[in-house]
């Protein structure tokens, strides 16, 4: 069994658009490491996307899922519901930001989780329109795509696109959009394409995920409260790729001390088996009917318990702490690198473990380096490293370890990266 011999299978049996970045097949995977089927080792500096924020198959998550499947592998939780989801939902609403009572619903994966909101957000208000940021995704479905601020490769050749959504400006400092310019930018949309009073929801994500890993200034989470307040329109946080430690914090809104009406939860929250969540203010939450939101997987009872075992090992090894440690690490390694590489590497940023560096050309952030940055994620794999990108041009390297990773394993990764992109850089 070789790599090549099963990507050859993949590409004649399954359709194009479902790409691999890598053409390396996993055997297994432990913590922050990986290995292929013909024995090579990797450090995994993408973890699933944000998925094993507690590192691939972490012991006391394997155990609980053993013994669910014991017991049983599902009813339904609409039909015949089990202590498992209750007790995740409990767990969830205790967590979330803010005081207010919250309420919880499980649904299967983080576009579900958005449409939910959605729903939600027009059943509680009577309104229709949803307003969303440049840069931002939000997920595959029609819906979510509609929500998503970037067309290729999420929206190309899908329209039409649901109704009803607007876009504003993300604030992005690095690129000359200022808060104000955003916050200008979303009254303008008031003016001209749709009256406050018609909005249901704005959504936003804390830090950009897809977009580039930009974080959204405190004041400007702040200012979308005040906003959402003044007009009565439901404030959406999508912590889908920020949530359950990733950023130092149990949700990002936490550092700029908001509070949102409603949550998405998912990738960090089951340790990889799939589930996803909506939780937020009661009195929003209970605006649909019964039997209005739901899903035959949702809140499936083996990811219930791995995300309840999850919940006790982000608290037991302290890894919401652990996600800043790693960040600082992270920051002044590539921060000496981009010493060395001025020209190239336009900035280097973080919010805890939520790792990027852009890279531009001739030192112009409006010189936007993909060739490059496709250069570095074709040849990591040769330097044993997984690495993902992003970025509205796609030129935006994104690092998201596994928050159970040890300082010597981050170090010998980022020892191999810097051998990576002097390659890259140089050729």
């Amino acid at each position: 069994m070789t790599n090549s011999s099963l990507q050859a299978r993949k590409v004649k049996a399954i359709a194009r658009g479902q790409g691999n970045a890598y053409p390396v097949y996993v055997e297994r995977a432990k913590n922050a490491e990986l290995w292929d089927v013909e024995g090579k080792r990797y450090i995994d500096f993408g973890t699933g996307i944000a998925v094993c924020n507690t590192g691939h198959s972490h012991p006391k998550i394997v155990a609980a899922v053993k013994a669910q499947l014991d017991n049983f592998s599902h009813t339904c939780v609409m039909v015949n519901p089990y202590e498992s989801a209750v007790e995740l939902a409990e767990k969830l609403t205790e967590i979330a930001p803010g005081e207010s009572d919250k309420k919880a619903i499980f649904v299967t994966t983080g576009a579900e989780a958005v449409e939910n909101c959605v729903k939600i957000a027009r059943a509680h208000t009577g309104r229709r329109g949803v307003i969303a940021f440049n840069g931002g995704f939000h997920g595959r479905t029609n819906l979510t795509m509609a929500l998503t601020g970037k067309i290729t490769p999420y929206k190309h050749q899908f329209g039409p696109f649901a109704g009803d959504v607007f876009h504003a400006p993300f604030p992005i400092d690095y690129h000359n959009i200022s808060v104000k310019h955003s916050l200008d930018a979303l009254n303008n949309l008031f003016k001209v394409d749709i009256a406050p009073c018609d909005v249901a929801a704005i959504i936003v994500e804390p830090v950009q995920g897809e977009g580039g890993f930009y974080a959204a200034p405190a004041e400007f989470l702040q200012a979308l409260r005040s906003l959402c307040d003044d007009h009565g329109i439901v404030l959406i946080a999508d912590e889908i790729q920020t949530g359950f430690g990733r950023t130092g914090k149990m949700f990002s809104f936490e550092h700029a001390g908001v509070e949102p009406d409603l949550i998405t939860m998912a990738k960090g929250i089951a340790g990889g088996f799939p589930i996803a969540a909506v939780v937020g203010k009661s009195e929003i939450m209970d605006a649909p009917l019964p039997g209005g939101l739901g899903g035959t997987y949702g809140g499936s009872p083996v990811a219930c318990v791995a995300a309840l075992t999850v919940l006790d090992v982000i608290k037991e090894e302290g890894l919401v702490e652990r996600a800043a440690q790693i960040g600082a690490i992270f920051n002044e390694r590539l921060t000496a690198l981009q010493a060395e590489y001025p020209q190239l590497i336009g900035e280097v940023r973080n919010q805890g473990a939520m790792i990027a560096m852009e890279l531009v050309s001739n030192g112009d952030c409006e010189q936007a380096n993909t060739a490059l940055t496709q250069a570095i994620i074709a040849k990591a794999a040769k330097y044993g490293l997984i690495l993902l990108a992003c970025g509205f041009y796609g030129n935006v390297i994104r690092f998201l370890p596994a928050l159970t990773i040890s300082d010597e394993l981050i170090n010998e990764g980022l020892d191999q990266f810097v051998r990576l992109f002097g390659e890259a850089a140089n050729c």
